[in-house]
């Protein structure tokens, strides 16, 4: 079985969010073996993908640890590899069905892919709780008035807004408790943004150690999340793009674009770069 590493949402080796992907010559192998092709590949994600037309696909993604609905830089890697290989040209856009519904990914300079319709999850957090958790305990940190909200395009995750970016960079989470309040809410984890006198949107800091990811560098599902957010608290609009850096805390800076197209649907994307390549001798 042969598998690729990706980074996903950067164009130069070494930044972004790597991910494992797998290109398979026919259906699925059974959900053991890419599970434990996951475990050894250590990558938060391992995309499995199937190619069932010129133009479709179905994509099913595994961490370490269990398998989850969607992921989105997992699909960057996944799609912007197929099209490396000239098996998706530029300009088309491709139907990707995964266990979070069927969506389109479009191919042109970078990929984008649309996210599932954006959802508030009506589950009560207790945000004095959660910012003992993140801050190990301490709760030392002025948290903006702004709400603390779970929500989803496919995965849910708690979205946190954060005063300031050295307050964002202070953030130590206490890992065990996040990862059983994550548990408790059945949410992935917690994204957490701030906004900055700069050229992006906000910058944001991702954590899920429920699924053994304690801090990932780059988050489609969670950024676009955070996009519907920001337009239900008015800081952005329909038509607006939005400019995301994640990963800096982890030396693995990561741009993740997202665009609400004016019908609603949320898009998510970025570039990305083949850095290795491998086979399992299974």
């Amino acid at each position: 079985m042969k598998y690729y590493i990706v980074d996903a949402f950067t164009r130069e080796p070494f930044g972004g969010n790597p991910a494992g992907v797998v290109l398979l010559d026919g259906a699925f192998p059974s959900d053991k073996l890419m599970q434990q092709v996951a475990a050894e590949l250590r990558y938060t994600e391992t995309a499995f993908v199937w190619q069932q037309g010129p133009e479709e696909f179905t994509v099913r993604y595994f961490t370490p640890a269990g398998e989850v609905d969607l992921c989105g830089h997992a699909t960057i890697a996944a799609f912007g590899l197929l099209h490396r290989f000239g098996i998706v040209p530029e300009g088309v856009t491709c139907l990707n069905h995964t266990l979070a519904g069927d969506l389109m990914v479009k191919i042109d300079t970078q990929v984008m892919m649309q996210m599932a319709p954006p959802m508030v999850v009506n589950r009560p957090v207790d945000a004095d709780r959660l910012h003992r958790i993140m801050t190990g305990g301490r709760n030392e940190a002025v948290w903006p008035e702004m709400p603390v909200e779970i929500i989803s395009t496919g995965l849910p995750d708690i979205i946190l807004p954060v005063a300031s970016l050295e307050a964002l960079n202070d953030l130590r989470p206490d890992m065990d408790l996040l990862a059983a309040y994550s548990t408790e809410l059945d949410v992935v984890g917690v994204h957490a943004f701030a906004f900055s006198n700069d050229d992006y949107t906000a910058h944001v800091r991702n954590f899920a150690p429920r699924y053994d990811i304690p801090e990932e560098s780059a988050t489609g599902t969670a950024n676009a999340a955070l996009t519907h957010y920001l337009q239900r608290h008015a800081a952005v609009a329909a038509g607006d793009s939005c400019r995301f850096l994640q990963g800096e805390a982890m030396a693995r800076p990561s741009i993740v674009m997202t665009t609400l197209a004016r019908d609603g649907d949320i898009w998510v994307g970025g570039e990305c770069c083949l850095v290795a390549e491998g086979k399992l001798l299974l």
